[in-house]
């Protein structure tokens, strides 16, 4: 006899026939999952995502934030969050909006990074942010690769303290290169 779920309690035993040919309840409609997030998307594709652990707060068309957890394993030598994964935070925060902004181009052009430059500007402890905002309206960028151009685009990231005070600022130029 097959095990029953205990939120689908048995039927109790009966000795009385079930009735014949008992028309069957309508099946319910199957369930509709939303699409996944451009964060769950980035984080299942992108092993550094998950590595150091970043968390998707928000990610628009607009503006991305990321946040990156206080993990010893990151500290550098002043117990502070590494560089290095200060500007993967920033990177993935560029990535993120980049997405959000261009998601629906994938089809004709592949969004990559072309060049960065980040200045640390304090001493970043503790958890940290990452809000990313593109530097171009989308639609400019967009006639652009209407055109036939290869388009490039900043966007602007800034890492925060829990404080608010910012440690770190990058600058990342993406483009969208066309498919084929």
């Amino acid at each position: 006899m097959p095990e029953t779920l205990p939120e689908e309690p048995a039927a109790p035993a009966s000795s009385a026939p079930s009735a014949p040919d008992a028309p069957a309840a309508p099946a319910a409609p199957a369930a509709q999952s939303a699409p996944p997030s451009i964060g769950d998307l980035l984080t299942a594709t992108v092993p550094m995502v998950r590595t150091l652990k970043l968390r998707y707060l928000e990610t628009t068309a607009e503006r991305a934030v990321l946040a990156l957890p206080d993990d010893p394993e990151y500290h550098n030598h002043v117990a502070g969050p590494h560089a290095g994964a200060m500007f993967t935070l920033a990177e993935s925060a560029s990535g993120a909006v980049v997405l959000g902004a261009f998601g629906d181009q994938l089809g004709r052009a592949v969004p990559l990074p072309v060049r960065a430059e980040i200045g640390w500007t304090k001493l970043a402890r503790g958890p940290l942010t990452a809000t990313a905002v593109l530097g171009r309206p989308a639609a400019e960028v967009l006639a652009e690769l209407d055109a036939g151009t290869r388009p490039e685009f900043p966007v602007e990231v800034s890492v925060r303290r829990e404080d608010g005070a910012e440690t770190s600022h990058m600058t990342i130029v993406w483009t969208l290169r066309p498919n084929g």
